[in-house]
């Protein structure tokens, strides 16, 4: 069968790469802002629930129905072999996010967002109508789901029932880009023009770094590790100060927790790639794993499972159980075909740099493994 491709002028990508780096910097302003609700205090009296009437859409496989776009897949074990579950999303939905709980996921879509129910033998994919579906992220937290959304409104979903109640409308800062919670129960909030932290369950926040944006927190024995914007950040003394422990020129992509440390992604503006490092000893000191590896900007993501570490990489799915010594490849990239019959993806490409317009980002649930296929500049 003939494959077709789309070609885009350079510009547009360019363009498009630009749009979805765009920083919106504010004014760092007041150290401290009162007045929001608490975590615990999560039912206010005078807030509606987010419980629409229209109930939810579930998704079934159809066989081979033509149109269905292979995006998710699932490896049980430790990517050695990879099962395609995207049969039953709309052929329109291509994933723009997805989300990993211990058991929930949540799949966002270009229209919607959708849960798959991990127990089911078959896949079913079910829409569920969280609170601004298109633009909202979720979060895994000790108070329970979360979802949020750039403009810093903040919803809990009700425990087994698709219910999202309001518990922070009115915080005056918007951008937001991530909420983590710690083991002790402080809260932080991250967003394009710095990091705040509440110890008091919401009521009153602290800014504690205004060096512009922060993404992904993670912890592990009293060690805060994050991306930011000029690359990786570490506090010792649970996110009242923040040190920067990776600083190539570039911004800080991803950052997980694996055996004996962690393990980090970020831009090096030097080589023009992004770099994979891991850390030992509580993220004092970082070594490069990535020798081996084609350097490229579109390193999506690194998970462990078992004694690998697994990388979603715009050449494919690869893993390692040296720590990076040797990398062997497990899956192929996303615009090439598993079945040279039936080619699912039309890449776009970058002429400047000659990269797919798709990757595989990796997460983890349980002990299984999901590759899902999105854009590379993401």
């Amino acid at each position: 069968m003939k494959k077709s491709f789309v070609y885009v002028p350079a510009f547009l990508i360019v363009l498009f790469l630009l749009n979805s780096f765009v920083l919106k910097e504010k004014d760092a302003g007041e150290k401290t802002t009162a007045g929001l609700k608490s975590f615990k205090d999560l039912w206010p009296g005078d807030k509606s629930q987010i419980d629409p009437s229209a109930k939810d859409s579930v998704f079934r496989p159809n066989g081979n129905e033509s149109g269905l776009v292979r995006s998710v897949f699932k490896s049980t074990d430790g990517g050695q072999t990879w099962q395609d579950i995207s049969e039953g999303l709309p052929e329109a939905e291509q994933p723009v996010n997805f989300f990993a709980g211990e058991s929930d996921l949540y799949l966002q879509g270009n229209n919607a967002m959708y849960r798959l129910k991990s127990n089911l033998i078959a896949p079913v994919w079910e829409k569920v109508n969280v609170p601004d579906p298109q633009s909202a992220s979720i979060a895994f937290n000790r108070s329970g789901i979360m979802a949020f959304n750039y403009k810093g409104q903040i919803y809990q979903k009700m425990h087994a029932k698709e219910t999202w109640l309001p518990i922070h409308t009115n915080f005056n800062k918007h951008s937001m880009r991530t909420i983590f919670e710690t083991s002790d129960g402080t809260v932080f909030l991250g967003f394009d023009h710095g990091l705040y932290k509440s110890t008091d369950k919401g009521k009153n926040w602290k800014q504690v770094q205004n060096e512009g944006w922060v993404m992904n927190i993670v912890e592990s024995e009293g060690v805060l590790i994050a991306t930011g914007q000029k690359g990786i950040m570490r506090s010792t003394d649970n996110g009242e100060h923040w040190q920067w422990v990776i600083s190539e020129g570039g911004v800080g992509i991803a950052i997980e927790r694996i055996e004996g440390g962690f393990a980090a992604i970020s831009s090096n503006t030097k080589t023009q790639s992004r770099r994979i490092h891991i850390s030992l000893d509580s993220g004092k000191t970082w070594q490069a794993i990535d020798e081996g590896l084609r350097p490229t900007l579109f390193i999506s993501s690194i998970k462990q499972m078992g004694k690998y570490l697994v990388l979603g990489h715009p050449d494919g799915i690869f893993r390692t159980s040296d720590r990076g010594k040797t990398w062997k490849s497990v899956h192929s990239g996303v615009d090439e075909p598993v079945d040279k019959n039936e080619f699912k993806f039309v890449p776009t490409w970058n002429s400047q740099v000659s990269e797919p317009g798709n990757v595989f980002k990796i997460h983890v649930s349980g002990n299984a493994l999901y590759a899902v296929a999105v854009s590379a500049g993401c």
